[in-house]
């Protein structure tokens, strides 16, 4: 373990909620505005008495975090020439009144300008459990595929932990839809939407919403393209199957959709028409029924 602990900090703090980044919220008793948070040391770690003192010392100067609040203070930056990796040495700070475990998380290096000088994603489990009100010297190690910048400020920079902000899985309409859904239509949607469940994280999936036979025999299904992905996708063709209440396949059929752009994590509802050529079916039962590519049965 590399040492050369100064009388002073080198780097600024970051801190968060608790509730955002572990969900864990506790309820304040005390009428204390703000929290101490004493010095403990990882069982494992064997520091010398005058590393003890300095950690104390510096520990001493960090000013005290509102309740239920995690925090990284920065504390020096070590570069280790031999193994071409950068010492980030951190107190890991805890607010809450109870123990925490930290799950695996992307931290950031920042300069003081805000501008990013580096990204990793750590694993906690060698870290442990953080004591109630406490706080924790830790080493974080950057190897040079995880910086974006050759040389790192002695001074300044902070460790912060990243927290993608996610929205809420949205309603995504054509503008072609957009100008012809009547405002009742749209409110149906909408409340479709907010009615089930989004789809899972990198997941795109379909869900039909309405079916019906027409008079000439043609078939037309409404269903939604939902992505759960953070990444707009675009659909050139899409082979769809239709099953009805039975669970008997009533149509196949291929669609050109012209690169149908579907954003990142909204649903986008869409009509396919099945022509009587294409429905397998005289008679079926839409009283239950689904539409899925082959693939996705």
């Amino acid at each position: 373990m590399l040492f050369s602990l100064k009388k002073k900090k080198q780097g600024k703090d970051s801190s968060i909620s608790s509730k955002e980044l572990i969900g864990e919220h506790t309820q304040i008793e005390s009428n204390e505005e703000t929290v101490e948070t004493p010095l403990s040391f990882h069982p494992s770690w064997e520091v010398p008495s005058e590393k003890k003192y300095v950690y104390q010392f510096l520990n001493n100067e960090c000013e005290n975090l509102k309740p239920n609040q995690i925090s990284l203070s920065g504390i020096e930056i070590i570069k280790n020439e031999a193994k071409d990796e950068h010492i980030v040495t951190a107190f890991v700070r805890n607010s809450i009144p109870k123990p925490i475990q930290l799950q695996d998380s992307t931290l950031l290096l920042m300069a003081e300008s805000g501008e990013m000088l580096g990204r990793k994603r750590f694993s906690f489990q060698e870290f442990g459990e953080l004591p109630p009100n406490s706080s924790r010297p830790w080493n974080f190690i950057f190897n040079s595929k995880d910086l974006y910048v050759d040389h790192l400020p002695r001074e300044g920079w902070k460790l912060a932990f990243e927290i993608k902000q996610t929205k809420p899985h949205q309603l995504d309409l054509e503008k072609s839809w957009e100008q012809s859904l009547s405002e009742d239509n749209k409110n149906k949607l909408e409340e479709i939407m907010q009615n089930m469940n989004p789809p899972k994280p990198g997941e795109i999936n379909f869900l039909g919403i309405q079916a019906s036979k027409k008079n000439n025999g043609d078939l037309h299904i409404t269903i939604l393209i939902r992505n759960g992905s953070e990444k707009n996708i675009q659909l050139e063709k899409l082979p769809l199957i239709v099953e009805d209440a039975d669970g008997e396949t009533i149509a196949k059929g291929g669609f050109e959709l012209d690169n149908l752009e579907v954003k990142a994590n909204t649903s986008k509802p869409w009509t396919f028409i099945f022509p009587k050529s294409l429905v397998l079916k005289e008679e079926y039962d839409l009283s239950k029924w689904k539409a899925y590519p082959p693939q996705n049965k």
